[in-house]
């Protein structure tokens, strides 16, 4: 009985996904969000919080669409305006980002944009948020402010196919993350290292824009 509950533990731990594994892909997939949906600066900072709090509840193929996945679309109601939103739910990539696979987390963003593609410079709370905000009672971006609904920019959210089919982290958690200490610094994968480069919002607006 003793050993076949340590074996349910290791199962969930195997499944669970590590703070540095969530960290680097809620990263590279709110910087695409951020470009699609033309977000502010604060709409990206806490989309990031977002996608990495709903990444760190995932402890395997039953939590991709359960509860944390409800609270990570609640959360967003209240940080993007009504196009955004609309828009976000319409890009599957976006709305069910992860799926488990054959023993393994596979995210559907890379399906469309290439692994070494960032538009924008990390989020301030990067290196600080550590999560929690979806464990409090009711709403932590109930009071933000929301920019105006208005029709998106031009040249944003349509997306070339850089890879095909999606990127996959196995159970032991190897996978190419990003350093997260510079966007210049070198990401791995099991068998090759890849270039990471970055275009920074260079505008000094509370938008973030640009093109391809």
């Amino acid at each position: 009985m003793i050993i076949l509950a340590v074996m349910m533990v290791m199962t969930i731990s195997a499944n669970a996904m590590s703070y540095n594994a969530a960290k680097n892909e809620a990263l590279f997939l709110s910087d695409k969000m951020a470009y699609e949906l033309n977000l502010t600066v604060a709409q990206y900072e806490a989309v990031y919080e977002i996608n990495l709090d709903y990444l760190m509840s995932l402890n395997g193929h039953g939590d991709v669409f359960g509860i944390w996945w409800d609270r990570r679309n609640a959360d967003l109601r209240f940080v993007l305006n009504s196009w955004q939103y609309d828009k976000y739910v319409a890009l599957n990539h976006f709305y069910r980002p992860v799926a488990w696979k054959a023993g393994g987390w596979t995210f559907a963003v890379y399906s469309h944009y290439g692994r070494d593609r960032f538009f924008h410079a990390h989020p301030k709370v990067f290196v600080s948020y550590k999560g929690g905000h979806n464990k409090v009672h009711g709403s932590h971006y109930a009071h933000m402010h929301k920019p105006a609904p208005s029709a998106p920019a031009m040249g944003h959210g349509n997306a070339p196919m850089h890879d095909k089919g999606a990127r996959v982290m196995n159970e032991k958690g190897h996978m190419g993350n990003h350093n997260m200490g510079n966007h210049n610094n070198a990401h791995r994968t099991p068998n090759r290292e890849v270039a990471m480069n970055t275009r920074t919002n260079r505008s000094g607006s509370g938008h973030f824009g640009g093109s391809r």
